[in-house]
């Protein structure tokens, strides 16, 4: 019996059987043949409510996904904050340029920090998307975590300096940010959205695994138990996270979004029942460069290492070529488990 694409991504999550294999996108479906088709262009698909539903919705519409997903970067929160930021255009990604913390303990929450435009833009995007689904395709919000939230207001540097010179006062400013991504995913549960991805770069090539258990573990505890009930979590950090996948299963979060550097069958016997793996698809390899008998080749090895749901690893790269989005979509949707 053929199966709605949120029949199938529940199903899948909840270990029941589903109809052949579903293919979410948790990060970012934003490239640049998603905008020539919606005619959503970088940079106002960033804040622009409309812009970023149709940009979205391409996902599902023309390459398949089984999910839409509005939010296209890690810089809403940031800018919403006081952070300047560069939204840059079709082919380059936003950056900040102007950080307003200058100081660990500089930061001060702000009182209705979500009736900001930033904010409201993407709940409104949710909602749009949500009545144009009628529930039919999952719209994954998204959130930028306390850490990754911190290099943006802070700098990578000064944060991972921090840990060691001023410790408590970190996981004071980890804690205090930890605020707006628990308020900001309830509301956009609120708005329609059926889960949400939770990014936080906490990468094995800039943080100790002991620094994400010391710091931002409790921290992720503590959000995924206030968040039960609103849908399923995301829990996205890039790179390799061997030597902190102990640490993840912990989380409490359902899902983990993993990156192709990581041995995927290692992590899936290691994490067991505990969470939900997706991703692991190659993006500047494999669906930048590689044809579709590449494509089958690696949806088939996740499959057979215990993947469930089909993800692209990260955010796309403006450069995906859409016919190999297609291709990636096709290739699980031909395969019955």
């Amino acid at each position: 019996m053929k199966m709605t694409p949120a029949e199938r991504v529940a199903a899948a999550i909840a270990g029941n059987g589903f109809d052949v294999y579903p293919v979410i996108n948790p990060t970012s479906i934003a490239t640049s043949d998603a905008m020539e088709r919606s005619r959503a262009f970088f940079p106002s698909a960033h804040t622009n409510a409309m812009e970023m539903a149709d940009l979205a919705a391409v996902g599902h519409d023309y390459y398949g996904f089984d999910s839409v997903t509005p939010y296209f970067s890690v810089h809403l929160e940031a800018a919403a904050l006081g952070a300047k930021v560069n939204w840059n255009d079709v082919d380059n990604t936003p950056v900040v340029v102007k950080k307003p913390i200058k100081r660990i303990d500089d930061f001060e929450l702000p009182h209705s920090f979500l009736h900001r435009t930033e904010f409201q833009r993407l709940l409104k995007a949710c909602e749009i998307l949500k009545k144009r689904y009628g529930g039919r395709v999952p719209v994954i919000g998204k959130v930028v975590g306390p850490w990754t939230l911190a290099y943006n207001l802070y700098g990578v540097e000064n944060l991972v300096l921090d840990t060691i010179l001023e410790p408590e006062k970190t996981k004071r400013l980890i804690n205090e940010l930890s605020v707006i991504p628990t308020k900001f995913a309830k509301a956009q549960f609120d708005a329609g959205a059926d889960m949400i991805t939770w990014a936080d770069h906490v990468t094995s090539d800039l943080v100790s695994a002991k620094i994400y258990e010391d710091f931002l573990l409790p921290v992720h505890i503590k959000a995924a138990a206030a968040l039960q009930g609103g849908g399923p979590l995301i829990l996205h950090i890039c790179g390799n996270v061997m030597d902190r996948l102990s640490c993840i299963t912990r989380t409490g979060f359902k899902l983990f979004h993993m990156d192709s550097r990581n041995d995927i069958a290692a992590a899936v016997k290691q994490a067991g029942s505990k969470i939900t793996f997706t991703g692991c698809i190659n993006n500047p390899v494999t669906l930048g460069q590689g044809n579709p008998a590449m494509i089958r080749e690696e949806v088939e090895s996740n499959i057979k290492s215990g993947i469930r749901l089909i993800s692209p690893e990260c955010a796309l790269p403006a450069s995906i070529p859409g016919d190999n989005l297609k291709c990636l979509v096709e290739t699980a949707h031909r395969l019955r488990p």
